[in-house]
């Protein structure tokens, strides 16, 4: 059973959805938020009113105790039998005092103090509000204490209505969603099915997006394809090169092997030796050319975007000197190394051992005989410069540019090659962000091979 995949379409649609009922969501609260409000503001003004009408009332019998108290009752009995015409249940505290003497209250039965609208809860009552009005000429002090009550009525009345308004309108909304999500994607779905219909061979660009939300992901195709198609490139040059580059050693090998298996080398000991010489040759020539096309194909490979690790140059062509030390000892070349400052910046270690490697293998095998080899690593501006010097032949300025293309030889050129070290070491150091360039000896005799580091910015 195969993993159900996320859908985009899906993700939107449930987007749509849930802004709809978070808004939804957000009424009902401001509805019951406002409810309540606008209850307790309208409770409050409509009992200080009240209050006011029954001071002014009350006032004129100051005089009277026994009428001041009927008609306390009498205004009581009235607001009671109204509220039981109109079916409202809503409970109303009176209280008179003439002077410091309480002369009537509605409801003894409630404790002295109610609490404030919004604040504790009375036989499940939201709250009351109490309104205290005083007459300073006749001493009559009225208090009427009003139950702030419907109010949660009123504000299931409100989300009793966003409810039913939003469950019959999330279809009449989702609808038109649907449908616009569903256009909305469809030239997602013609770049897929422009991408379904190609060959396997077919690398070339998408067509540009008119749209601009999708213009980074044809760009991002585009430069796949790109990548792609010059990797095949390199792949097919490679075997071309290959194939052409291992032709004469090959057959050189073929034509000794065969000059050993024949019988006329058993009865002529001297051309066997010949035979069996040319074959080791062939095949140090064939390996050699194996190992060099390799280097190239690692040079020329697409560079990594992540951080490449720092190391200490100067150490680093130390391991590579000590490695080209027997190829040196054996021509009896000397090898002095000057290193002037410390030099740590990002380095790819593989290329950086194939860019030192061929610099250092080539200073070796066409400098002289007993001759020197003098590698130099200095400061300079904006990074560090290493330097190769050599006693050998040297190279025609003319051709400083001709010698980095692949499988190239300076013509009447007595050492042998395959033509692609320096190649290799230009593109190494291109991925190790370094330039090359090279330069006649400080004599005017041999060759200078400079390498240019640039060292990273420290903040």
């Amino acid at each position: 059973m195969g993993i159900k995949r996320p859908s985009l379409f899906r993700r939107l649609m449930l987007g749509f959805g849930g802004v709809i009922v978070a808004v939804s969501l957000l009424g009902m609260a401001y509805v019951v938020y406002e409810a309540k409000a606008t209850q307790r503001s309208r409770t409050a003004s409509e009992n200080r009113a009240h209050t006011r009408v029954i001071l002014s009332q009350l006032a004129l019998l100051a005089d009277r105790p026994d009428e001041l108290l009927r008609a306390a009752r009498f205004i009581e009995d009235v607001r009671g039998e109204m509220f039981r015409e109109l079916d409202y249940h809503s409970r109303v505290r009176l209280r008179v005092w003439k002077g410091a003497r309480l002369v009537y209250n509605s409801m003894p039965a409630l404790p002295d103090r109610l609490p404030e609208a919004g604040g504790g809860e009375l036989r499940g009552a939201y709250g009351w509000v109490r309104s205290v009005e005083r007459d300073a000429a006749s001493g009559v002090v009225v208090e009427r204490s009003h139950e702030v009550d419907d109010e949660w009525m009123l504000s299931l009345t409100g989300i009793n209505f966003l409810m039913s308004s939003t469950v019959f309108s999330l279809p009449l909304l989702l609808l038109p969603a649907w449908l616009i999500v569903g256009i909305g994607l469809r030239p997602l779905r013609s770049i897929a099915d422009a991408i379904e219909q190609r060959s396997v061979s077919d690398l070339t660009a998408l067509p540009e997006s008119k749209y601009r939300e999708l213009a980074p992901l044809v760009d991002a195709i585009n430069r796949l394809m790109t990548r792609l198609s010059q990797r095949l490139e390199r792949e097919h040059e490679f075997l071309t090169d290959a194939a052409h580059e291992l032709k004469t050693p090959l057959a050189a090998i073929q034509i000794n092997a065969h000059l050993l298996l024949s019988p006329a080398v058993a009865d002529n000991p001297r051309r066997g030796a010949e035979a069996g010489v040319g074959l080791r040759e062939g095949v140090a020539r064939a390996t050699h050319m194996v190992h060099q096309l390799l280097a190239l194909e690692r040079a020329l490979a697409e560079r990594d975007d992540r951080a490449m690790p720092e190391a200490e140059l100067g150490a680093f062509v130390r391991d590579r000197l000590a490695a080209a030390a027997p190829l040196a000892v054996q021509r009896g070349i000397e090898i002095e190394f000057q290193s002037e400052s410390e030099c740590v910046l990002p380095m790819h270690r593989e290329s950086m051992a194939a860019l030192l490697d061929n610099l250092i293998s080539n200073a070796v095998k066409y400098s002289p005989e007993e001759g020197t080899v003098s590698v130099r690593l200095a400061p300079s501006a904006g990074g560090c410069r290493l330097t190769i010097a050599d006693q050998g032949p040297g190279i025609d300025p003319l051709l400083h540019g001709k010698v980095f293309e692949r499988f190239y030889r300076i013509p009447g050129q007595e050492q042998s090659g395959s033509g692609l070290g320096l190649a290799i070491a230009e593109r190494a150091a291109a991925r190790n962000d370094a330039a090359i360039t090279l330069a006649a000896g400080e004599d005017g005799r041999g060759l200078r091979a400079m390498v240019d580091f640039s060292m990273p910015v420290r903040s």
